[in-house]
């Protein structure tokens, strides 16, 4: 199958998209990050060549690039660059080169190997604002895609609501293009999930009512229960982090209203 090769509509319009609302890429809203936390070569290619058009942003989970083969890196690499995908190592990696005195080097590192994304987070280390401000703005210099997170790693970590909004006031305005939201893989004892991964959908909207752009904040929901939730919170352009290789079509589904979670919900607003 040739990238190039053009979609054949096989479904009238608002049977592929009951929302009305999901857009083709590069979009601004509605975006769908991959945690990539080790896939070889074969499923990566199962996954851009099945789900590349719901795939706006990969993430090679916390330092997984460093103990990737260098030849899959590259070839990883370049083969999202030819789906129209950012790739960007996670915020961790960034974090251990902040705490080494090594930011400089990692940054080079990072454009040498072709790397589209970087994220900036504080999410194990202590990090000064300015220091976070400059390191946002040092990686626009670079010419990547910046995104900032916001949470501790640590369970039982909760978001503390007046340095929520700071940190998203002074990332946006530093130059980040969105601040994600700290919610793990396990999706479960942090930000606005508790220790069953049930989410606090009271704050998901709080928090979405109190920024001044909440399109630009992104949502990390490991787990179906918690995409439905916020989806059905914020509505299907809601952007969606650390979603599973495997779940990807299954989340855009969702987004859409062809799922029974969804589909409801949707139904009864338009009504």
């Amino acid at each position: 199958m040739s990238l190039s090769e053009p979609q054949i509509e096989l479904w009238p319009r608002a049977m592929v998209d009951p929302s009305g609302v999901r857009t083709h890429k590069p979009r601004t809203t509605g975006l769908t990050m991959v945690m990539d936390k080790g896939l070889g070569a074969n499923a990566f290619t199962d996954l851009l060549s099945s789900a590349h058009e719901h795939i706006d942003i990969i993430k090679l989970g916390f330092g997984t690039a460093a103990v990737t083969p260098a030849p899959l890196l590259s070839w990883k690499l370049d083969t999202a660059r030819q789906y129209g995908v950012t790739v960007m190592p996670g915020g961790t990696f960034l974090e251990y080169a902040v705490a080494k005195g090594m930011v400089e080097p990692f940054f080079h590192m990072m454009k040498e190997m072709g790397f589209t994304g970087i994220e900036v987070s504080d999410g194990t280390i202590a990090l000064p604002r300015q220091k976070r401000n400059d390191l946002i703005q040092r990686a626009r210099e670079e010419g990547f895609f910046v995104c900032s997170e916001y949470g501790k790693k640590a369970a039982g970590s909760t978001f503390i609501w007046d340095d929520v909004l700071e940190a998203f006031n002074e990332d946006i305005a530093h130059g980040a293009e969105w601040m994600t939201l700290e919610g793990r893989e396990s999706g479960a004892g942090v930000g606005v999930f508790d220790e069953r991964g049930i989410c606090d959908t009271e704050m998901v909207s709080l928090i979405a009512e109190a920024v001044h752009s909440p399109q630009r904040l992104m949502w990390e929901a490991p787990r179906k229960a918690q995409q439905t939730a916020i989806l059905r919170t914020l509505g299907p352009q809601a952007n969606l982090g650390n979603i599973a290789p495997d779940d990807i079509i299954a989340c855009e589904a969702l987004r859409r209203g062809l799922r029974s979670d969804t589909m409801g919900h949707l139904l009864d607003t338009v009504k």
